[in-house]
């Protein structure tokens, strides 16, 4: 963007009247000028007193920072003498672990790619990633070695002791760390726009495509995320709850705090003792959680005090859906030191796209907060086109410096989520207030259309979960002949309520236009949702559709 003559942007939200593009309000990220540069060279380059990195809750094993450097540099000289060069695809399926990011940075030093993949996914769900991104070598641990059973790849081995009775392991990660690195490596050209990263995003809409992110769109990710917690002032220590797998555990844990000096506990895998000990043991100011792990705190409260030490915690952050006013008020004046801080990002977006980065900012309620630094956003009317301004609802769509290269070999795909000038259609419905705050409407694809009208299923989620016997809602479209669709609720009872399909229908009736009324409820015990909390409104579809039972 030219900064000789700007064109006037009003300071309060941010938006332009000539061009009706909102800029973020937030100090501008400075990006490396040297277009040379990998993302691991540029994470190692950053000085800062820290000691610790990593630290394995469970077995309190840790990692110094120069443990860390040493391990990537040895891991990477063993890759490269394994044959391993730029481009290749390597694939790591493994739980959280210490050495989760050992492997990548190591693997993106080299200007290969990492592509990861959920460990609960089934051996069919990964041999589809494998067979679609093609990698050459997969980094695993001995309990996930089955979930490679269909496939021919060499595996390294992460964790276990022996050499299991297995061709296919070719050596482990332990014995790659002790290598001492070849001196006479000799590195290949790295450049920011090389693909670093290749991570399948959940696939709400249709099926799970491979996001490519370059070394310059994590590097933006890394600054942004120093900015966010104003690491500069000196360092933190998060306790990592979200899985390394996914786009916010690995900018955020498995690669971006290391630049800050920041230690980050790792938990293996997601369990409320475990996260909330680890809080006390290991003097934690920082916990990232989704919201349902948060509303478990709020209803916790008195044993939560009572039982564990929380007192180093300065700040929650919460992601993938937006918080209501009843469980922002309900934290803060249940745990009145701790600020709650909200992103809001897409795999697509390499992560943070916005947040609110104080309580104050939370404190608009339903926000998603303000563009991140160097992010622009357009609110586009879904039907006509035409860009919006202020307070006017329709599709976000983003662009800056974290905003992916595209979904791997599918043209048709990133033809229509990003367009020639760079820009990200989200999908979300949104509308962007006064004072630049982004509020999520919907998701595009996810409007109910009855009779021509749309209904957005959050709408009527956020209502029934006001309902005093409601524990969980999920809505969605119900194919029908002569409306089109219709709005069908899935709901969670609380401990012995004996709510009805009618009592249900009757009180969401009352409070809305007669096109929204809900017209089918089903009860259920829990509702299906993804590893950051979004509801698997294509399960429940099925379900409701084929008449299976939960």
């Amino acid at each position: 963007m030219a900064h000789n003559n700007i064109p006037p942007i009003d300071p309060r939200s941010g938006f332009c009247k000539s061009d009706s593009i909102f800029y973020s309000k937030r100090k501008p990220i400075p990006l490396p000028p040297n277009d040379s540069l990998d993302v691991t060279t540029f994470i190692s380059s950053q000085a800062h007193p820290g000691k610790i990195a990593f630290i394995d809750a469970s077995t309190a094993r840790h990692l110094t920072f120069a443990e860390v450097w040493m391990a990537v540099d040895s891991v990477a000289s063993s890759l490269f003498s394994m044959g391993i060069r730029k481009g290749h695809v390597i694939l790591l399926l493994s739980p959280n672990s210490i050495f989760f990011p050992i492997v990548c940075l190591s693997v993106m030093s080299l200007g290969a790619i990492i592509t990861t993949t959920n460990p609960l996914n089934t051996t069919r769900e990964i041999a589809k990633q494998i067979a679609d991104s093609n990698p050459v070598l997969a980094f695993t641990t001995p309990q996930l070695i089955p979930k490679l059973a269909d496939s021919n790849l060499q595996i390294v081995l992460i964790g276990g002791d022996q050499n299991p009775p297995n061709s296919k392991i070719v050596t482990t990660l332990e014995d790659m760390m002790k290598k001492q690195p070849s001196e006479s490596r000799v590195k290949e050209r790295v450049t920011q726009d090389d693909t670093a990263t290749l991570l399948y995003s959940s696939g709400t809409t249709g099926a799970s495509k491979g996001v490519v992110s370059s070394h310059r769109n994590l590097i933006g990710m890394v600054q942004t995320i120093l900015s966010r917690f104003n690491l500069e002032a000196g360092y933190q220590t998060f306790i990592c709850t979200v899985p390394m797998f996914h786009i916010y555990g690995l900018a955020a844990f498995a690669t971006g705090l290391l630049a800050s000096g920041s230690t980050v506990v790792v938990l293996s895998r997601f369990e409320m003792d475990e996260m909330l000990s680890a809080i006390g043991k290991y003097r934690a100011t920082y916990l990232p959680l989704v919201p349902p792990i948060l509303i478990a705190m709020v209803n916790g409260a008195d044993q939560i005090r009572r039982k564990y030490d929380l007192g180093t915690l300065q700040s929650v952050l919460s992601g993938g859906a937006p918080l209501s006013r009843e469980v922002i008020e309900g934290f803060a004046e249940r745990y009145p030191t701790v600020g709650i801080l909200q992103g809001y990002g897409l795999t697509e977006s390499t992560g943070i796209g916005a947040s609110t980065d104080s309580l104050e900012e939370s404190r608009r309620y339903g926000t998603a907060g303000l563009l991140s630094p160097s992010m622009e956003a357009k609110i586009v009317d879904p039907d006509t086109g035409e860009a919006l301004q202020v307070n006017r609802t329709g599709e976000l769509w983003l662009r800056g410096p974290t905003v992916m290269k595209g979904y791997f070999s599918n043209v048709e795909a990133t033809a229509s989520t990003l367009d020639s000038e760079g820009w990200l259609r989200t999908g979300d419905l949104c509308y962007i207030d006064d004072d630049g705050f982004i509020f999520v409407v919907d998701r595009l694809k996810e409007l109910i259309k009855y009779k021509g009208y749309q209904v957005p299923p959050a709408e009527l989620e956020a209502l029934l979960l006001t309902h005093p016997d409601i524990a969980d809602a999920a809505v969605i479209p119900f194919p029908d002949r002569e409306v089109g669709q219709f709005p069908m609720a899935y709901v969670v009872r609380k401990g012995g309520s004996d709510l009805s399909e009618n009592d249900v229908m009757d009180f969401v009736a009352k409070q809305v236009a007669p096109y929204k009324r809900i017209r089918r409820v089903a009860f259920v015990d829990s509702i299906p949702k993804n590893p950051s909390g979004k509801i698997l409104r294509k399960d429940l579809i099925k379900l409701a559709t084929s008449g299976s039972r939960l």
